[in-house]
């Protein structure tokens, strides 16, 4: 029998973060991650982690301020006090555990100024910062002799009574299912980025946990606010670092103006990813473009800086469009990056359901709201990484095991399983399906929306669920099915898109990453609240619940 106190889905920053904690806690801990936790999105992280420093005579509560703003008010305060204060904290241990972050010329910790931020609070390595972290959080959890279960897909949570007892997930290597015991599973994978075409996001970022704990009756919160960054390189959707901007390069049209001036005379390039993407996305539509594109120019920068400080970027875009940022401007547009809603939890990562926690991306403490702000989103993942492993570690603590029927979830879900390998060829594909569904979110539920697009969009989904339906498997061993994997993954998306499309439909408002046309101004009266989805057995349901205002009351947002 499989068993441990806690298991941790998702091998990310945020799942490492949280397996540590567990163990250092005392709990029995496992990771279970259907990729090798260094492939994880998680390293596809480039700009920085924020934190406000004293000894730089920073301060924690601008930082929180900064965000509650980026957030257009949407975020819960006193989540992102919790978040601010733990900042340093995080950033000093990561330091210890070996992270090799950037230094100044006076040797200490170097920093750069990220969007919406006034003050440079962002500590990075190179522009790969995401990947030096979890390569060192890596390190740490082999050290730890935590056992990791590593290319194995779970399937579902175990629910009994109402509460969590563990999961059933299959062994990719063998096609064999099995069901895993814990008294507290902690869901840490990631967010639903291919849900849009094109998107910064890897292949294997499907939304599986927000999925799971849908599918369990848990709420996603907030999962109308997409976010859209600025800056993805043409073609591809490849990220090309907020780093760039917040080390001085340029947005220019196609007349090589810096047409930030208009758009945020302030802030330029560093205002919030929202307005930035939104200016793109006019400039587009009133002709000033090249090929749907505008550019990012670096040149001024010089070659040294670049190779210091971007040299990742410079070779994808040598790599990718042909284009040598030390020479000349590169071709982006708005592409979708990150989730800002996700599963409901509280600062401690609990969610509604008894025994399932989550943190990271596929979780909605709400420290983002609206809007998330650069760098905050590699804090996120180590702060309530941490903050769920501990605390989860503590209520299992002289917990007993649930008991259930071992066999009889196993058997559910070889069923499932079998039922779709069974499926005869009709000239559809997963992935078709899946290329329609990127195209139909990035098309109607996009940088701008409004209620016509949003509802044909959404007759658009209610096609291709019920081509999911009879969808086949084309590969029907069960030996390192990726074939099989894949059409689970699309299952998990096409949930995920229910909630994203009915909550964007229900905010009746602009806010944050949420921009209608049809209402172009954001509402406080009526609309400074949460959006929560649940799954029923006739549909989705949406509810609502208030915002958590602390000491920041909701202001005009400029830049």
């Amino acid at each position: 029998m499989l068993e441990h106190d806690v298991l941790v889905v998702g091998g990310g920053l945020a799942g490492m973060r949280a397996a540590l904690a567990a163990h250092a806690n005392g709990a029995n801990t496992a990771l279970i991650s259907k990729l090798y936790p260094v492939r994880s999105h998680s390293c596809a992280a480039q700009g920085g982690i924020n934190a406000a420093l004293v000894d730089r005579g920073d301060d924690w509560e601008e930082h929180a301020y900064e965000t509650v703003k980026g957030s257009d008010y949407l975020g819960d305060q006193d989540a992102i006090e919790v978040m601010c204060q733990m900042a340093g904290g995080e950033v000093i241990a990561m330091e210890h555990m070996g992270v090799a972050f950037n230094r100044d010329e006076e040797g200490r910790l170097g920093t750069r100024r990220f969007g919406g931020q006034q003050r440079a609070r962002t500590f990075f390595v190179a522009d790969f910062t995401g990947q030096a972290m979890l390569h060192v959080m890596f390190e740490q959890l082999m050290k730890s002799g935590v056992r990791a279960y590593n290319e194995w897909f779970v399937t579902s949570l175990i629910i009994e009574d109402g509460e969590c007892c563990g999961v059933t997930a299959m062994e990719i290597r063998t096609g064999s299912v099995f069901a895993i015991r814990a008294k507290a599973v902690i869901l840490c994978t990631g967010g639903l980025g291919r849900l849009y075409e094109p998107s910064t996001n890897a292949i294997t970022v499907t939304g599986d946990g927000m999925a799971l704990a849908y599918r369990a009756g848990a709420p996603l919160m907030d999962m109308e606010m997409v976010q859209f960054h600025p800056t993805t390189l043409k073609g591809s959707g490849v990220l090309i670092t907020e780093g760039a901007r917040g080390d001085g390069a340029y947005l220019i049209n196609k007349d090589g103006d810096r047409f930030m001036t208009n758009y945020a005379p302030n802030m330029m390039e560093l205002a919030s990813r929202d307005v930035v993407s939104r200016a793109e996305t006019r400039e587009i539509a009133e002709g000033r473009d090249t090929d749907g594109c505008v550019f990012l120019d670096c040149r001024h920068l010089g070659e040294q800086f670049i190779n210091e400080r971007l040299s990742q970027i410079r070779e994808l875009g040598k790599d990718l469009v042909g284009v040598d940022i030390v020479h000349e401007p590169i071709p982006i547009c708005p592409g979708m990056h990150y989730q800002m809603g996700g599963i409901k939890t509280d600062v401690d990562g609990r969610t509604p359901l008894p025994g399932v926690y989550a943190a990271g991306e596929a979780a909605n403490v709400s420290v983002h709201g609206s809007n998330r702000l650069g760098a905050n989103s590699l804090l996120d993942t180590i702060v309530f990484g941490r903050r769920s492993g501990e605390h989860a570690a503590e209520a299992t603590r002289g917990v007993d095991f649930k008991t259930f029927n071992i066999e009889g979830w196993v058997e559910r879900e070889e069923e499932r399983l079998r039922a779709l390998l069974a499926r005869q060829p009709n000239g559809d594909r997963v992935a078709s399906i899946r290329f329609d569904l990127g195209t139909a979110m990035n098309e109607h539920i996009g940088v701008v929306r409004n209620e016509e697009g949003m509802k044909e969009g959404l007759e658009k989904f209610y096609q291709l669920k019920q081509r999911y339906e009879t969808v086949p498997v084309e590969d029907k061993g069960r030996t390192f099915n990726t074939d099989l994997v894949f059409a689970l993954e699309l299952g998990y998306m096409l949930d995920c898109a229910e909630t994203i499309i009915n909550g964007a439909i229900e905010r009746k408002e602009s806010r944050g990453a949420q921009f209608r046309s049809d209402y172009t101004d954001r509402d406080d009266e009526n609309w400074l609240r949460h959006i929560l989805v649940t799954r029923q057995e006739d549909g989705p349901v949406v509810s609502h619940l208030p915002v958590v205002i602390t000491q920041w009351q909701p202001q005009v947002r400029s830049y």
